[in-house]
């Protein structure tokens, strides 16, 4: 059983005369609104029957507790519908360059409008064009270790959408250019098996538990970043990081180092904070197993 959550996560009550607009960007419904304090969030409705809700706001909490730059996230409800929302970071005059966009600019050929199996998208190609993109070594170097950051994220949650629009640069125009950075990560929704259901006749989270097959689970997931251009799928988040590791050890070792931020104990109370109507029992458990499984691999790899 899950521990007891005495804190739950706070659900903001979005009202209707703070939306904005629609949202056209991606396969989900989702619209910007603006609260009473002034901030543009982003309101997501999950898919029918996932946990793309739940899985965001536990991505977020996760990164946190890794110190890892994130756009901040809260559970919410607009008119009784159960759904996530997303603070926007292109604040201030800054707006996000999408990764298909920083790939397109930087490097010879890349199709930024492939959806689906986008094999350019390498992490070889993505830190190639962060290294065209930024001006000073110095600025490309930190912007790397953000995205291994990110990368190690995704292997700790298990998120398989790290595609070139879910990863960019926040830019700035300025009398002397373009400012830049690497924008928050963002966009967790496919993560944490949030598309199993509890009970079924094939995949579903009690077979997986029952049978001891959340490690196989993970190693399965297909990422949306390619190892090699040549490969027909995405490798796994959690290979992406025991390559990357090897072949980028001044990159990743530093991501490495935070897992000691973590614990499974910290990932059940992070779990355990979920409202108790927004997340079942068994997607509680599978969510904490799949972390444990993949934090202890992760702890395995050395630079």
């Amino acid at each position: 059983m899950m521990p007891h959550a005495t804190e739950p996560f706070t659900v903001l009550s979005i009202q209707p005369d703070w939306v904005l607009e629609a949202e056209a960007m991606g396969s989900k419904d989702k619209f910007w609104y603006r609260s009473d304090d002034g901030g543009d969030w982003l309101f997501k409705y999950p898919q029918a029957n996932t946990g793309q809700h739940w899985s965001e706001k536990i991505a977020a909490e996760v990164a946190d507790h890794l110190d890892i730059l994130h756009a901040r996230v809260e559970l919410a409800i607009f008119q009784a519908s159960h759904g996530s929302a997303t603070e926007s970071f292109a604040r201030e005059g800054r707006e996000l360059y999408h990764g298909n966009q920083v790939l397109a600019g930087h490097v010879l050929e890349y199709d930024p409008a492939k959806q689906f199996r986008q094999s350019d998208h390498t992490l070889e190609t993505i830190f190639l064009a962060v290294d065209r993109a930024f001006v000073s070594p110095p600025a490309a170097r930190r912007a790397k270790e953000h995205l291994a950051d990110y990368l190690l994220l995704d292997a700790v949650i298990g998120n398989t959408d790290r595609h070139h629009e879910n990863w960019g640069i926040l830019r700035k125009r300025t009398g002397s250019g373009w400012q830049k950075m690497v924008a928050p990560t963002f966009d967790h929704a496919s993560s944490l098996g949030r598309e199993l259901l509890d009970e079924g006749a094939g995949k579903c989270r009690r077979r997986l538990l029952e049978e001891g097959r959340v490690g196989e689970y993970a190693e399965r997931g297909r990422g949306a970043i390619f190892w090699r251009a040549t490969d027909q799928r995405g490798i796994s988040p959690l290979e992406l990081v025991r390559r990357a590791a090897s072949s980028y050890p001044a990159l990743f070792g530093p991501a490495l180092g935070r897992l000691a931020k973590l614990d499974p104990g910290t990932l059940r109370q992070i779990v355990a904070r979920v409202p108790e109507d927004w997340m079942s029992e068994l997607a509680r458990e599978f969510a904490v197993e799949l972390m444990d499984y993949n934090l202890g691999e992760l702890r395995k790899i050395t630079p």
